[in-house]
């Protein structure tokens, strides 16, 4: 009899645990959901939002100039627009420049449609083309973008006058270095719509935010940056994306920079390095064209070089467009 009622003490404990924690995390989903919506109203859209595919796209641009540099982020990076500022700024002094958000990414919606390489360069096309942003380009990609990056200069080489990659991804990268893509699981997807997101932002916010010196983004940025973790971070659109990238870059290995085409390629000192010595360098040579302006430069930093050596970048972009127009 007194194994019984401790059994029964237990489980009516266990019980009132669950029902507890159920009606917390409940709570705390509505609330989150509250905070996300003000938010929203708090920060609009920095740039325009152009209907592409019948879903709003956000494009940024800032600058004038003879030519249109189009930055493209790296997968996950939650709010692009604000990542990219400090580049931006520099940038723009001399050229337009374009922050095109992908689907899942800062203000722009979410999307079922496929990540496919072929809709993911049809979509930033189609919002350029809306935001009456003429070609010919120069596209900037960080990281995963530089596999969309190289099916639009193989696809579409009248579009693009150079290519300048921030340690960009490649398509033939993998095999050269023996490596292979995890899946994103599927469930991840209600982190934003849950709460969770918002928690991880409050628990741990300096693990969203970029690693640069306290001088480098606003407060109003880093603010807006937090908020927009909370909104967007594992979305339905990054995962697909994410497990579409095998099929991308199948889709794309077999493609190449057209051979007279301006390529010049950021890369980090402190880059991978196999046991029979190859290395970022050693990869992004095989990827240079023949033009007289490409060329590769090893920067100190993280992987998101434009975090801390944005105004070297931006020095070194000035002089690559200068090498290219007096070559032309």
């Amino acid at each position: 009899m007194v194994k019984l009622k401790r059994k029964s003490r237990i489980w009516i404990g266990l019980r009132n645990g669950f029902l507890v924690t159920v009606t917390v995390f409940t709570l705390w989903m509505i609330l989150s959901n509250i905070m996300t919506a003000y938010e929203q109203k708090s920060y609009p859209p920095k740039g325009e939002l152009l209907e592409v595919d019948g879903k709003q796209m956000h494009v940024y641009t800032k600058g004038e100039g003879d030519n249109t540099i189009v930055l493209l982020s790296g997968l996950g990076t939650a709010a692009p627009t604000l990542d990219f500022e400090p580049l931006v700024n520099e940038m723009a002094k001399d050229n337009k420049v374009v922050v095109v958000e992908l689907f899942g990414y800062g203000w722009s919606e979410n999307t079922n449609k496929e990540r496919t390489v072929k809709n993911i360069v049809g979509e930033i096309r189609t919002a350029l083309k809306k935001a009456n942003i003429p070609g010919p380009y120069i596209l900037m990609p960080h990281s995963i973008s530089g596999i969309y990056s190289m099916y639009f200069a193989y696809t579409y080489p009248e579009e693009v006058k150079a290519v300048i990659g921030i340690d960009p991804t490649l398509p033939k990268e993998l095999d050269y270095f023996g490596e292979s893509l995890p899946a994103m699981p599927k469930f991840l997807s209600l982190v934003s719509p849950t709460g969770l997101a918002r928690l991880a932002v409050l628990i741990n916010s300096k693990g969203f935010l970029p690693i640069a010196e306290e001088a480098t983004y606003s407060k109003e940025n880093l603010e807006m940056t937090k908020a927009i973790s909370a909104w967007k971070s594992y979305n339905i659109s990054i995962i697909n994306e994410a497990n579409e990238l095998k099929n991308n870059i199948k889709k794309t290995t077999a493609m190449s920079f057209p051979s007279h085409m301006p390529v010049l390629l950021f890369t980090t000192t402190n880059g991978k390095v196999t046991e029979d010595g190859k290395n970022n360098i050693t990869f992004y040579e095989t990827q240079l064209t023949n033009s007289p302006s490409s060329k590769i430069i090893q920067l100190q930093g993280h992987h998101y070089l434009h975090w801390t050596r944005y105004k070297q970048i931006s020095k070194d972009v000035k002089d690559f467009i200068a090498s290219i127009n007096t070559v032309q």
